[in-house]
């Protein structure tokens, strides 16, 4: 199989031709660049350029403002112009929907031009219409006569170009060919991409975003692969998941997203997009690359490479594993919380893990988001647990026990293959950075006989910068060898702060899980202490929650905001999730205007998207439900809409 990057089991940079945009170089071996894009009307001047300095301090390195008109793409070059009197030579770059006409405009005055092939000259009305072939290709030749003004405008000026793909806005004419697919998003960025090559144009960047990363990562491993296939020579990457929402679940599915690529040395820039100021979305781009920056390669992940790949990194399916108990086979993954470095335990520490217990009812009120197992280390806990949760205890300690059948042992690869004494179900570690140690062989022998197989839940786990291709790598042995056995991810962070912990167990778990890896997360923060149990636990549920393996908790799509937005998208993304946060399970957008929003409605239950000035409709899906709804009464709606499709429950 013809793989999307260089190596699944040792940490190699993707080679891609090289950009130039305005002074700053992207793809080619260069660092990985970070940018993000402006919120305010692109009319307002001075506001503008305001924010724009605010994220050129932030760490900007290229500047995205909309202009969805000639309008705001004329008054890109007053905008230029005050920020270079003003000392900033950071790049801009124009982010044009529909109007071929402002593109045009905007390459004259700025370094860089995006536009989204799905509406650049398609537009998108949701109609189901069958194309001959004769049809789709008066379509392509519509799309080159319309695109190739703009390409050498591009040519003339030294500008460059992105080609943009948004899941949310894909066309009829893919859509009624390709589907609501990633392979639909790669062929529309390849159309034009043919087109600019045929002009001998290749001042270009290109990206797959959704709202979904595991569609979002499909996207670009299908788009690097058809590239190699087609044309010989990869183009440079613009990494983001669109619409990721706000506060931790933006962060965890943008690092999700992003990181997956990331890892494997796919990508050259990255933007993440969150619901609120720009200038905050820049220490998380941050965060997200200083992973890769000056990272050496270690030894191969195995003796070997990677070769024939035993999974199709292009769609989804979950590893086949044997269910012990509530772990394995066709059951969400489990989560496990350490509690190791924990003093003893009271009843109201388990409220970092989803447990509250009340005291005059002698009850717990489990929460959605509770974890399955407790990893207490040496201790036994001294109170009565809830029913629906269980201990894990080291297997030394829990050898000392009178009472084993109630504990869950933990051993150590050692520990079990010389073990006289085991449990039902048994927790066994597994150092997947030493897959050729002669332990591992003797497990992955024993694990072929069923009996022992049948109380055996592995727990793999790697550390240093090639972890994730370590725990792939461990994975694909198991495939390799028709094991079964469950496996759950042991992620380790040994960083030093909660933002960095975030993208570390984001990235490296969410990675393997988009694989369909994974009956389990368990992750663990070195030296952690008891406030920090709650965030691993949020940070476990969102995790699986943006990769789509086990859903707690309503999800927001929501827009970043930008010059487009015809309402207050932070205060009103807040109005909705204090009122709806309860409803486990629906998924709810939130769209400043109507670019990607009906879109984006594809993957939600329903849709809140601004129509015009304090305007809102309403979608069920992506049919329209209540057009025109005054602003200020448009949330109820939203309630009203929801109860009458039956997905609302009351609080509790």
């Amino acid at each position: 199989m013809q793989l999307y990057c260089n190596s699944l089991t040792e940490y190699k940079r993707l080679a891609t031709l090289e950009v130039k945009v305005g002074d700053l170089l992207i793809g080619n071996y260069h660092p990985i660049r970070i940018q993000t894009m402006t919120t305010t009307d692109t009319m307002d001047t001075a506001g503008t350029v305001a924010q724009t300095i605010r994220c050129i301090e932030a760490g900007a390195e290229l500047v995205r403002i909309t202009a969805p008109s000639k309008n705001e793409a004329e008054n890109l070059l007053n905008i230029k112009n005050e920020l270079r009197r003003q000392g900033y030579h950071t790049p801009l770059v124009a982010d044009i929907h529909f109007t071929p006409n402002a593109a045009e405009i905007a390459a004259r005055i700025v370094e860089k031009v995006r536009i989204n092939p799905g509406n650049y000259v398609d537009k998108k009305k949701f109609e189901t219409i069958e194309y001959t072939d004769s049809e789709y290709q008066e379509e392509i030749d519509r799309i080159r006569e319309r695109f190739t003004p703009l390409v050498k405008i591009c040519q003339e000026y030294g500008t460059a170009m992105r080609i943009g793909t948004n899941h949310g806005s894909l066309s009829d004419r893919i859509m009624s060919r390709y589907g609501d697919t990633p392979m639909g998003m790669v062929e529309s960025a390849m159309e034009f991409l043919r087109i600019a090559e045929d002009l001998h144009y290749r001042n270009i960047v290109l990206s797959m975003k959704a709202s979904n990363p595991q569609v979002m990562v499909q996207a670009y491993r299908l788009l690097v692969h058809t590239m190699q296939q087609e044309l010989g020579h990869c183009y440079p990457l613009h990494l983001g998941v669109t619409e990721a929402g706000d506060g931790e679940d933006g962060r965890i599915k943008s690092a999700i997203g992003i990181g997956t690529l990331l890892e494997d040395g796919v990508g050259d820039t990255i933007r993440v997009s969150l619901t609120e100021d720009p200038e905050f979305e820049l220490p998380v781009c941050r965060d997200i690359v200083k992973r890769y920056a000056n990272r050496q390669p270690e030894s191969p992940a195995a003796n070997e490479p990677l070769v024939n790949v035993p999974y199709d990194p292009f769609n989804y399916k979950r590893r086949e594993s044997i269910h012990i108990e509530n772990i394995g086979d066709k059951q969400v993954p489990v989560v496990v919380a350490d509690y190791s470095h924990h003093g003893p335990l009271q009843p109201a520490d388990l409220s970092a893990a989803g447990y509250a217990y009340d005291e005059p009812s002698d009850k717990w009120n489990i929460a959605d988001a509770a974890a399955d197992y407790l990893f207490t280390a040496n201790q036994a806990p001294a109170f009565g647990l809830p029913g629906t949760l269980r201990v894990v205890l080291n297997a030394a300690y829990w050898q000392t026990l009178a009472d084993k059948a109630h504990y869950i042992p933990y051993f150590t690869l050692g520990e079990y293959l010389s073990a006289t004494t085991t449990a039902p179900l048994n927790f066994v570690n597994v150092p997947c950075k030493q897959l050729d140690a002669p332990e591992i062989g003797a497990l992955l022998e024993k694990l072929t006989d069923a009996a022992f197989a049948a109380r055996t839940v592995l727990v793999a786990e790697a550390s240093g910068n090639s972890a994730m291709m370590h725990v792939r790598r461990f994975f694909a042995e198991l495939l390799n060898k028709h094991i079964l056995s469950p496996v759950i991810i042991r992620s380790v962070s040994s960083h030093s702060n909660a933002d960095e912990h975030l993208i570390h167990h984001a990235t490296e778990a969410g990675a393997l899980l988009l694989d369909g890896f994974g009956d389990g997360l368990w992750l663990t923060n070195t030296g952690t202490d008891t406030a920090q149990q709650a965030m691993l636990n949020n940070i476990a549920f969102g995790i699986l929650q943006a990769t789509r393996t086990r859903i707690s908790k309503t999800e927001y799509i929501s827009c970043p905001s930008c010059g487009r937005t015809l309402f207050d998208l932070q205060e009103t993304t807040a109005r909705i999730r204090a009122v709806t946060h309860h409803l486990k399970g629906v998924k709810i957008a939130i769209m400043g205007c109507i670019v990607n929003g009906p879109g984006e409605m594809a993957d939600a239950d329903f849709g809140y998207v601004g129509s015009g000035v304090g305007k809102i409709t309403l979608y069920r899906g992506k049919e329209i439900v209540k057009r025109g709804l005054n602003s200020d009464v448009a949330v109820n709606e939203l309630i009203n809409l929801i109860r009458e499709n039956g997905m609302w429950v009351e609080k509790n």
